[in-house]
């Protein structure tokens, strides 16, 4: 069986290459996206920040992280 040395993925449709066995916390604190302040979606499925440690990032998975800003 062929040993994954890389994953590829999208991060607002830029291409990154990441370790594999990442999850998706690591991606957010690799890339120092403000966790905060941010919606983030994996897939086209909204996540619920409690289990962003839970979350393996695979080969080809396509995040969208929306920033929050206020005005009037």
């Amino acid at each position: 069986m062929k040993k994954i040395n890389k994953v590829k993925i999208k991060i607002n449709g830029k291409n990154f290459v990441i370790k594999p066995k990442m999850t998706l916390k690591d991606v957010i604190t690799k890339y120092k996206i403000p966790e905060k302040k941010v919606a983030i979606e994996l897939n086209k499925e909204i996540i619920n920040k409690q289990n962003l440690r839970k979350i393996k990032i695979k080969n080809l998975d396509n995040i969208e992280i929306v920033h929050f800003i206020g005005g009037g």
